[in-house]
Order: C-alpha cells, then sequence, then structure tokens
C-alpha cells in the first residue's frame, strides 16, 4: 500500500499545483523556462503514474476488504464508462460542441471513471485509487474553471461533426476496452 499512496502523493502533488500553488508554478516557469518546468512534471508524473500502477498491483495481491459491491454495481460502472470515454475524447477533438459547453471535458470524464470504479470496487487499495482522482478531478475542474472565469476563455465549436467525431470515436474505445483491454490490462472483466 505504501507505493500506492507515495505514487498518488507524487502524480497529485505536481497535478495539483494550478489549484494550490498557481503563483508558485508561474515562478517556477519564469525562472526555469517552459520547457523544463514541463520536463519536471512529465518525469515527476510518469514515475508517480508507475508508482501506483505497481502500488496497486501489489495491493490488489493482498486486499484489504472493506465492502463486497453487488454484482449489478460492475454492469453500471461499465455502462457509465461509455459517457466517461466520450468526454475523454471530446477534450482532444478541436472545436465540439462538448468542450464548448463543458471546457474541461477530460476531467468530467475522469470523475465519471473514479465514481463508477468506487461504486463497483470496495478494496481499501480501490477507495485510495479512484477516491483521489475522484477528489482531484472536482478540485481541478473547480480550479479550471474559476480560471476560465477570469482569463474570459471561452471554447467555440466548430461544427456538429466534431461531436459525432467525439462520440464514435469515444463510443469505440469504450467497446473494445469494455470486450478486451479491461480484462488483458486489470485482468477482470466489465461484464
Amino acid at each position: 500500500m505504501t507505493l500506492l499512496i507515495a505514487g498518488l502523493v507524487l502524480f497529485f502533488g505536481v497535478h495539483s499545483l494550478r489549484i494550490f500553488a498557481e503563483d508558485w508554478r508561474a515562478r517556477q516557469i519564469a525562472a526555469r523556462g517552459l520547457n523544463p518546468y514541463k520536463g519536471f512534471h512529465s518525469i515527476s508524473s510518469a514515475l508517480g503514474l508507475a508508482l501506483i500502477v505497481w502500488g496497486y498491483a501489489l495491493a490488489r495481491a493482498e486486499p484489504t476488504v472493506l465492502w463486497v459491491p453487488p454484482l449489478w454495481t460492475r454492469h453500471l460502472a461499465a455502462t457509465l464508462m461509455l459517457p466517461a470515454f466520450i468526454l475523454l475524447t471530446a477534450a482532444y477533438v478541436p472545436g465540439n460542441h462538448i468542450k464548448a459547453r463543458l471546457g474541461h471535458p477530460m476531467l468530467l470524464g475522469t470523475k465519471v471513471w473514479a465514481l463508477s470504479h468506487l461504486l463497483a470496487n470496495g478494496n481499501l487499495a480501490d477507495v485510495l485509487l479512484f477516491g483521489s482522482f475522484l477528489a482531484w478531478a472536482i478540485l481541478d475542474f473547480r480550479s479550471a474553471r474559476r480560471r476560465d472565469r477570469a482569463a474570459n476563455r471561452t471554447y467555440p465549436a466548430a461544427g456538429w461533426g466534431r461531436d459525432l467525431a467525439a462520440v464514435v470515436v469515444g463510443s469505440g474505445v469504450w467497446a473494445f476496452f469494455l470486450l478486451y483491454a479491461h480484462l488483458w490490462l486489470m485482468g477482470v472483466r466489465p461484464y
């Protein structure tokens, strides 16, 4: 569990600078330059993610069960992942109405992912992992929306075809993950 916690602290530490230390982050970029800062952020994030994956795998091998969720929560989680994948995809398709309306669809997709997995998993490692992601996504979404309002930033939409692309690609990735990737990566079939 120690590796999982260390990974979460490192990963969310660097990903929370805009939430809790925007001025410090700006000073570091000004003093060192944007590319060195991005390098630090990328290396720290990758190391944190590696520790999360490793620590979560170790914790799953010897789980601490907090509760046993009913079987239907797995089906609910798998179903909720469809909008999560669409939101994630919408973050990367420029000019879509989903991003124009929501502003930060990746963070909303992260919330849906984390909440759905909290519903379907009852081990301590699951609560730490998915609960941390949910709490961070809530705080980061609020922070990002606040920055957008302060900068009077909007996300214009260019056409409905881009929404269709986000929905089709997101749905396809969801289906692939549901049918193949989740079992291969996590050893668990969602349905």
